[in-house]
């Protein structure tokens, strides 16, 4: 893809952004950033990006398109927005950062999706892949932009890379020789308006693949499992609940391997050092995909069993007098909130809300009931997941303004054995830039207390 010369227009200055204009230049073209956002909000990125010849179209949507050759979008720019219609209309490219690494690298690419799991199994396969001594970048929706790759890897190296549905809206040739979906439940319908539209653009990480390609997916989620039918590519589908004719799957407690008309009994589920159901799926999906590349077993048998999990996804921050506080900062929905509950058999103080994405809270509510003694809310959903409680008959919700206020509150409510978890069920954008950084938040108030 040749660059030199080119006007590219990049829009929205987003945690890719930096690395997409670095490269961008890197690659000879003329670079024009629009962003909403004014200089002042902007400060910290264009104090990064000093010596770059680039111009600036802030505070405000572009108007003069005249001359672009080509348009990035960043993940958080919907593409239904007048004037990304405008530009399309001016027959102008559209394209996304993972789009554009995708062209300019050279690399094999696995492509992981779906609602809940996506960070967990792609730092999991990564640490596989690495462990069996594969050139191995961990790259996408999982923080670490996709571009910053393209001259540091070549066609032995694997690219990990995780994706979200808003990544996925912007690609065209992007072909993984490994896709995978994890599962699929509501979530940014805010977004996508409609679940079929959320669905068809999960959907798009194996639309280019051919017959010499695979996709993994989970049998035990309806919807993921249908999606099969609509692969040009060689399915293997994995399971927890079935004993599949072929596939990956759970007999007698062993994950058990069977492709080719050849069954191989991996390791029992009590060894994977990750806890709960939900991350017993995970390491099934990993398991695939490392299977179907072909790597030594061995290898993936020795990782499962010591890898601890990712920051921010049930993870253990501190305990005090007997109370567990655990940070599920990550846990942006309500399914995957719903996961994070059930992984515990303690009483839970739960602490939850976050920015409004036209979530039903119904089902986890409707989990409170027996297993969770406090609610402590805050953000946008406080009174909407409130509300939802009330309608399940769980009473017992208080309504606070901050994180410091939440942490606060659950110890003095806490017990003994008891476990403090944060699990939002929402986005953190409502109050925090990011999950993590809404989850860092957390950690460092637990640690005041």
């Amino acid at each position: 893809m040749n660059l030199n010369s080119k006007n590219v227009l990049l829009v929205g200055l987003a945690r890719t952004g930096i690395s997409t204009i670095k490269k961008l230049y890197e690659k000879g073209a003329k670079v024009i950033v629009n962003d909403i956002k004014d200089e002042e909000k902007l400060k910290d990125i264009l104090n990064d990006l000093k010596g770059y010849d680039v111009k600036y179209v802030l505070g405000k949507h572009i108007e003069d398109i005249s001359g672009i050759d080509l348009t990035i979008v960043s993940p958080g720019v919907p593409l239904d927005l007048e004037f990304i219609k405008k530009i399309k209309s001016a027959n102008i490219e559209v394209i996304g950062e993972v789009e554009l690494s995708y062209r300019l690298s050279k690399s094999f690419f696995i492509g992981l999706t779906g609602t809940n799991g996506k960070t967990t199994t792609t730092t999991l396969v990564g640490e596989i892949f690495k462990s069996a001594n594969k050139d191995t970048y961990i790259v996408g929706n999982i923080g670490n932009p996709v571009i910053d790759t393209v001259d540091k890897s070549n066609e032995d190296s694997v690219l990990v890379t995780e994706l979200s549905s808003f990544q996925l809206e912007s690609i065209k040739e992007f072909k993984p020789r490994i896709s995978a979906i994890l599962n699929i439940t509501p979530d940014h319908l805010n977004r996508h308006k409609t679940m079929q539209n959320y669905i068809d653009a999960k959907c798009r990480i194996f639309e280019n693949q051919n017959e010499n390609d695979f996709t993994v997916l989970n049998y035990d989620c309806e919807i993921t499992r249908e999606l099969g039918r609509k692969c040009k590519s060689k399915v293997v589908y994995f399971s927890r609940k079935q004993i599949l004719n072929e596939g990956i799957y759970v007999k007698d407690n062993i994950i058990t391997i069977n492709l080719n008309d050849k069954e191989i009994k991996l390791m029992n589920i009590s060894d994977i050092s990750i806890p709960g159901s939900h991350n017993l799926e995970n390491a099934l999906a990993a398991v695939s995909i490392a299977a179907v590349y072909g790597l030594d077993m061995e290898v993936v048998k020795q990782v499962l069993k010591t890898f601890g999990g990712v920051e921010h996804r049930l993870e253990f921050v501190r305990q005090i007098n007997d109370i567990k506080f655990v940070n599920d900062s990550k846990g942006t929905n309500p399914d995957a909130s719903i996961k994070a509950l059930k992984a515990y058999d303690n009483p839970i103080i739960l602490i939850a809300g976050g920015q409004d994405k036209k979530s039903d809270f119904a089902e986890f509510t409707k989990l409170f009931n027996g297993k969770v003694k406090h609610v402590i809310l805050l953000g946008e959903t406080a009174d909407i997941i409130r509300k939802s409680a009330i309608e399940q008959g769980f009473n017992d919700c208080y309504k606070v303004e901050n994180m410091e206020e939440a942490v606060q509150k659950a110890y003095k409510l806490a017990s003994s054995n008891d476990v403090v978890l944060l699990s939002p069920a929402c986005a953190s954008w409502d109050m925090y830039e990011s999950y993590e950084v809404r989850g860092n938040h957390f950690k460092n108030e637990v640690f005041s207390l």
